[in-house]
């Protein structure tokens, strides 16, 4: 292990944090929130001392191999969040580390699960940073670090194996910096037009900005304790749209881009993806049609419940917790799949299931027809052994930390449709569950030990699971 780049890259990651904070330090000066800009300045500071002596450190070898890769990935995230925790601890809104961690993680993995109970009590600052973090942690910090870090090749590659979504990743363009800066360069197009579109329907400037970070970012922060119930019905229908945008894989905007129109309709998973929304929205109206006056409006609640939950933002705009079981039970499903690879999504993904069920049919054959020979083709592209083999791992590691967790978080003595939806909720990055942790409710009902294993399960689920447990594997710290 190269320990040497791996304290300079998280060097160059904390002087990035440095630089986020500038952020929510203007915002506190417009309303005039002193307290909390200073916390914001003292982190940032901190931060950009601590990263300078880091990059400083002498390198004997510039190698990041992918071992290098997943463990920087996941240290660098984990000090991300800690270290974007402490303004919330020196201001006094969350005073104890563990649920300021907590909140911390939620936000940079997108997940929105909240410690919470009265949001609006934070200051603008606060507020804008919780959904800031969304943003930052929607395409990922190493997705932008490699638009200016001077890592190339091999190396980029293995940062951006580490923290992108999806069975497998590739470079759209030839060389690495290319596609990061493609990616991003779409990202904030998104970011921006849907700033603008919020702005015209009639949002105030920084409800535009906390909005669009967690629509783009697929987060679930929201800057009012009835998280966006109290937007209005257009604006709730434009926060659907974006977030169907958001969760589709990016790839297809790359074939926009480049004009190649029929490449981008002719993805198999988005298909999947817009059909699994289409069939759980027409569903759950039906189902809850009887609970709210007409159909427009059950139908409204439902398309943005259903987008909300795919690509795991976590936005509510009622307590869907009160819907009838039918409902409930689509939407634990929709938990569990996610949004497509190569989106700010979390969850399994469409295309992990695709990829299962074709795996399925193909061993169904082969039980009628032993002699088949015949591979598994997405988009009309064969797929590796490769992937089938992550898919398979991937799946099976998946399940294993769903149980364990919602083992270990029982101990708290609390009903079993809280704990599997507070695990559910976690390892997808989605927010709420269900029961004591539903729209309406927060997760401070957990001790800290329970808190802890939901931190470690965010954490996982936003970095794919294999760079958080490589840690743990001895052989990985062992010295070239």
């Amino acid at each position: 292990m190269n320990l040497a780049i791996i304290a300079y890259v998280i060097g160059w990651v904390l002087e990035f944090e440095a630089l986020f904070m500038v952020l929510p330090f203007g915002v506190g000066l417009c309303y005039g929130e002193y307290r909390s800009c200073i916390s914001y300045l003292i982190v940032a500071v901190v931060c950009l001392v601590i990263g300078f002596f880091l990059r400083k450190i002498p390198l004997k070898h510039d190698e990041l191999y992918l071992r290098e890769g997943f463990a920087v990935v996941a240290l660098s995230w984990m000090i991300l969040s800690i270290f974007g925790c402490f303004p919330f601890m020196i201001t006094g809104e969350i005073p104890n580390f563990i649920d300021a961690l907590f909140e911390t993680v939620s936000g940079f993995t997108t997940t929105g699960a909240s410690i919470l109970n009265d949001v609006e009590a934070l200051t603008h600052a606060s507020l804008f940073w919780r959904s800031f973090t969304h943003w930052v942690g929607g395409m990922g910090i190493f997705m932008l670090i490699l638009t200016i870090l001077p890592l190339a090749g091999a190396h980029g590659m293995n940062l951006m194996r580490a923290e992108s979504p999806g069975p497998s990743v590739g470079k759209v363009l030839p060389k690495i910096k290319d596609t990061a800066i493609m990616t991003y360069a779409v990202y904030i197009g998104l970011t921006l037009i849907g700033f603008i579109v919020y702005l015209i329907s009639g949002m105030s400037l920084f409800e535009a900005a906390t909005m669009i970070f967690g629509t783009v970012g697929t987060g679930g922060f929201g800057i009012y304790n009835d998280s966006i119930g109290s937007f209005s019905p257009l604006q709730i229908n434009l926060m659907t749209f974006f977030l169907i945008l958001s969760g589709i894989n990016y790839n297809v905007y790359f074939c926009l881009v480049a004009k190649q129109f029929k490449q981008a309709f002719s993805f198999e998973e988005v298909r999947w993806y817009l059909g699994i929304i289409l069939g759980s929205t027409i569903l759950i109206t039906y189902n809850v049609h009887m609970l709210y006056p007409t159909v427009h409006e059950s139908l409204r609640h439902s398309a943005f419940q259903v987008a909300s939950i795919i690509t795991t933002a976590g936005f509510s705009t009622v307590d869907f917790d009160l819907w009838p079981q039918f409902s409930k039970s689509i939407l634990t499903i929709l938990m569990l799949i996610g949004a497509c690879a190569g989106s700010t999504g979390g969850g399994f993904k469409v295309s992990r299931l695709l990829i299962l069920v074709k795996s399925i049919g193909k061993e169904l054959q082969l039980i009628v027809h032993p002699n088949l020979s015949k591979r598994i083709h997405i988009d009309k592209h064969p797929l590796s052994d490769e992937t089938l083999r992550s898919t398979n791992a991937y799946a099976a590691i998946y399940f294993i930390l769903l149980f364990l967790s919602v083992f270990l978080v029982g101990t708290d003595g609390l009903d079993f449709t809280t704990d599997f939806t507070a695990v559910a909720s976690s390892i997808n990055n989605i927010g709420p569950g269900f029961s004591l942790v539903g729209p309406t409710r927060s997760f401070d009902v957990y001790s800290y030990f329970s808190k802890c294993v939901l931190i470690f399960d965010m954490l996982a689920g936003r970095l794919e699971l294999f760079p958080v447990l490589i840690l743990f594997v001895p052989a990985c710290w062992r010295k070239y």
